[in-house]
């Protein structure tokens, strides 16, 4: 094209291939999935349901959900969800955890272990069954 801009139509495959000036190359699919490639190497890809995932160069990923739920994945694997209700759960390798809004934080350890704390300051612990193990009513 005039201003730089090279495109490419893979017929078999039905895919466009748009590089741009700036570096930047889109890619844009029949099932109506489209990758940017950004120059400093970051990814975007959008798919059909309008999912949004980004791929960051150090590793991290993002994906923005049409219902509003984003999702990051950290390098070393933990991950950070924040639903639209408020709610935020953390995954680690050692627990998975939810925070709700009212303050209220639930802690489930991979040895099945659970932990209630409320913004009260009551505590309640589970073993792996639901058996109370301690619950300190305020």
């Amino acid at each position: 094209m005039p201003d730089q801009t090279v495109i490419y139509y893979y017929a078999d495959a039905k895919t466009t291939h748009t590089t741009y000036c700036d570096g930047l190359e889109v890619l844009q699919f029949s099932n109506g999935q489209i990758e940017k490639h950004y120059p400093d190497g970051k990814k975007e890809i959008t798919f059909p349901d309008q999912t949004i995932k980004n791929l960051f160069t150090d590793g991290q990923e993002e994906s923005i959900f049409p219902d509003g739920t984003i999702v990051r994945v950290q390098r070393d694997g933990s991950k950070t969800i924040e639903f639209n209700n408020g709610q935020r759960e953390l995954h680690t390798s050692q627990f998975k955890r939810r925070e709700y809004p009212d303050g209220t934080v639930k802690t489930v350890y991979t040895n099945g272990h659970q932990e209630t704390k409320y913004i009260s300051g009551r505590v309640r612990v589970k073993d792996k069954d639901g058996n109370i193990l301690m619950d300190t009513k305020v």
